[in-house]
């Protein structure tokens, strides 16, 4: 018995350059008012938004279709505490004891990020991403995942786009290591830690660095010569 997919038919609308040109200018000019946010309000968010941002993230494309990613969303005031505790004893560390190399806090110094995180108990959620390492089937068997990394990466990347759409913020937080957050989630030996976005309304007065982006010409290359 074949274990393949059923194959569909796939037949897109066919836009014109115009359409084309005018949706993709629409999308940029949204994706380039987005901004990392690090001071939120505590209103309430829907889990309808955060169940619909993670359903977004899921359409990624994945290695061999494995979908290798789990999001733990966490709103109990109790949890967002210890995991508040948790990441800012690893950022202590990190900020103040030594692990970071000062080229590494000197590259932060213009953005002000600090060890200390009051946002991830100030925001109404925390989601957390986890890379699930391996699969396991019915009987409790190893099934390899392939491109787990760079597939997580993609769905993190559409949940970030998707909370953007509706009109949320969020940050791409990585204290490290971040075991922490597997024992506080409870999460099996398969899933490793792989970002923490905290997820809400930005502040009435929040203010973000003024960054300059790098040029298309600056990213891009077209047709290099060998």
């Amino acid at each position: 018995m074949s274990d393949s997919h059923p194959f569909v038919p796939y037949r897109p609308d066919r836009l014109t350059q115009d359409q084309s040109q005018q949706r993709g200018d629409a999308f940029y000019s949204s994706m380039d008012a987005r901004r990392s946010v690090r001071h939120f309000t505590d209103e309430p968010v829907p889990r309808a938004l955060i169940e619909r941002a993670i359903q977004t993230a899921s359409t990624a494309p994945s290695g061999a279709h494995r979908q290798p990613w789990r999001f733990v969303a966490v709103s109990d005031a109790a949890i967002k505490h210890r995991i508040r505790v948790a990441a800012e004893e690893e950022e202590y560390e990190s900020y103040e004891g030594g692990r970071m190399p000062n080229e590494w806090l000197e590259a932060l110094r213009p953005l002000g990020t600090d060890w200390r995180k009051p946002f991830l108990e100030t925001v109404p959620w925390l989601v957390i991403v986890f890379e699930e390492l391996y699969g396991l089937d019915d009987a409790g068997n190893k099934r390899k995942n392939y491109y787990v990394p760079q597939s997580v990466g993609i769905a993190c990347g559409m949940f970030i786009a998707s909370l953007h759409q509706m009109g949320l913020a969020t940050l791409t937080h990585t204290p490290s290591p971040m075991r922490f957050l597997s024992e506080i989630l409870g999460r099996p030996k398969n899933e490793k830690p792989y970002i923490l976005f905290p997820v809400g309304y930005p502040a009435p007065d929040a203010e973000v660095p003024d960054l300059r982006r790098k040029s298309l010409d600056e990213v891009a290359i077209w047709d290099p010569q060998t």
